[in-house]
């Protein structure tokens, strides 16, 4: 099993998730986040002062899956979050010990 971390521009999500569900994922979590990256925020001008934005708004999607499924995981994100200007985000995947659902006690596979 797998834990699949991707960071995306947020208009981006529905196209993203929709991609990431055809593939039968049962479920993802999502976090509004801020942060940078090399884009290194942007300035703004307010009331005639201008100051820089640090962190920007980014979306940050987890997808606990099958180790099968990472891969087709994966180029679903690339794919969609895609827009060839910088700032499109980046993707992590880390290996995932053990799963567990509360309701059932269902363990690892089971649990995705």
């Amino acid at each position: 099993m797998k834990k699949v971390e991707a960071i995306i521009k947020p208009f981006k999500l529905e196209e993203v998730k929709d991609a990431i569900l055809k593939l039968g994922v049962s479920g993802i979590t999502i976090s509004e986040v801020k942060g940078f990256g090399r884009q290194k925020g942007h300035k703004e001008i307010y009331r005639g002062a201008e100051y820089v934005v640090d962190f920007l708004p980014k979306i940050k999607l987890e997808v606990a899956v099958s180790s099968e499924l990472v891969q087709k995981v994966v180029e679903a994100i690339k794919e969609t979050a895609y827009t060839g200007e910088i700032g499109d985000g980046k993707i992590f995947i880390i290996p995932l010990e053990k799963a567990f659902r509360i309701r059932t006690g269902e363990e690892d596979e089971d649990v995705l």
